[in-house]
């Protein structure tokens, strides 16, 4: 199948590409941008006058709910929903049920997906067996069965030794190590921010020190260890600053991210709205102010959907009996828009947050488009205002903060392996 994408606005950043032209694709690659190459003829020609052509997106934070958790969400749906938001790859947390702590577990999800021939699924080994933080996994035969990193999730791992070792085993093979810095102890079955919403609402608190505490020991880890290590979604100014200071002391560190965390603070709870009800909590305006700046300035390496389909009445419940977690694939292209337009921050420059930035974590070629590699695009208008409704999802978990908020940026069509897996 030869395809011409024609007319649309090509932003590429990892090759600085930010202008209208043309994309030619055949046999499932990027032939060339910009003029028609010798003897091409295409079968499908799509104008995309008006639109912008961009990398399929990486997401580093998606729960697909299989297997084990089928109730929520599927499979079929949540890569229905990974492809409408324009998602071609993305990375799947190990906290399944059972956990991915056995290459079998493994090799069945990568098979599973590419069954359904839409995004590319990229599974998180489990750090410890059972996520339960006391003996590592064979985390070698985890890589060899298709793992590209390895972590707890939200998983705690209390056992400081432990840790160390995880991180030596993984430094010795070069495996990279993602780990939620949260302190068990000083969590301590928290549900929101300790600030004064918590306080009024009587909601029990999880500290910005349990992230802070947890942060100096991975930390200090790393530096013993020499891991290269990935901070899963930062929630706090304070966690921005150490990562900043981190990284000037050379330390192999990225961290990422939740879209949710970049436009909501803890006044959205309001009066216990579940679907705010998220982890790690929602902070202070100061928090997300800072994670806003901390993204633009690139101590925050990329952005996540941290996308947690929910069964419907898990939400009904009150606010701190109610399941952890929001819907994001579909959201996460137009909320990055969002953060880019209030912050006056190129297009370019934000679409790399969500394209070759996470690439560059996962270690997998994804995130651009130069020739001779697969083609994985998005095709978006920039300018289409539509509504986050329940029907408007296909993600079978239907759970936002951002429901009846009317959103700016819709995905038109969106292309794996040179292969048109949705169109609008």
């Amino acid at each position: 199948m030869k395809i011409q994408i024609k007319n649309g606005h090509l932003i590429d950043p990892k090759n600085g590409i930010d202008a209208v032209m043309d994309v030619f694709i055949a046999a499932g690659k990027v032939v060339a941008t910009g003029a028609v190459p010798n003897g091409f003829q295409a079968n499908r020609v799509i104008d995309a006058k008006g639109l912008v052509i961009c990398p399929g997106l990486v997401d580093l934070s998606a729960r697909l709910r299989e297997p084990g958790f089928e109730y929520k969400a599927t499979l079929e749906s949540e890569m229905d929903a990974a492809v409408a938001g324009g998602v071609t790859s993305l990375a799947c947390p190990p906290d399944t049920d059972p956990p991915l702590d056995e290459p079998g577990l493994v090799e069945m999800l990568k098979h599973r997906a590419r069954s359904l021939n839409q995004a590319r699924v990229y599974p998180i080994g489990a750090l410890t067996q059972g996520l339960k933080g006391e003996r590592l996994t064979e985390m070698a035969e985890l890589r060899d069965a298709g793992c590209v990193a390895f972590g707890q999730s939200d998983a705690p791992l209390t056992d400081t030794l432990v840790m160390m070792q995880a991180m030596q085993y993984a430094a010795t093979f070069g495996f990279g190590v993602w780990l939620r810095p949260q302190d068990v102890s000083l969590a301590n079955n928290g549900v929101a921010h300790d600030g004064e919403v918590a306080t009024r609402l009587g909601l029990p608190a999880i500290p910005v020190c349990a992230e802070t505490i947890a942060l100096s020991n991975i930390v200090l880890l790393a530096r013993e260890t020499g891991a290269r290590i990935h901070l899963c979604r930062l929630s706090s100014a304070e966690g921005v600053t150490m990562v900043r200071a981190a990284r000037q002391q050379g330390l192999s560190i990225t961290c990422d991210v939740a879209i949710n965390h970049l436009h909501l603070s803890e006044m959205d709870i309001g009066f216990f709205d579940s679907n705010c009800h998220l982890v790690p909590p929602l902070r202070g305006l100061s928090d997300r102010d800072a994670l806003r700046a901390g993204l633009m300035d690139g101590t925050i390496d990329a952005v996540c959907s941290d996308h947690a389909p929910v069964d419907e009445d898990a939400k009904l419940l009150p606010f701190g009996e109610a399941e952890v977690g929001a819907t994001g694939l579909e959201l996460l292209l137009p909320l990055t828009l969002k953060w880019a337009l209030e912050m006056k921050m190129p297009l370019s420059a934000a679409l790399a947050k969500i394209t070759v930035e996470p690439a560059r974590i996962l270690g997998v070629d994804a995130g651009h488009l130069s020739a001779g590699t697969a083609a994985d695009l998005c095709i978006f208008d920039p300018n289409q205002y539509w509504k986050v409704e329940a029907a408007a999802l296909k993600s079978q978990g239907k759970n936002t903060p951002f429901l009846g908020m009317e959103l700016q940026g819709r995905v038109k069509y969106t292309l794996v392996d040179g292969s048109i897996v949705y169109e609008n």
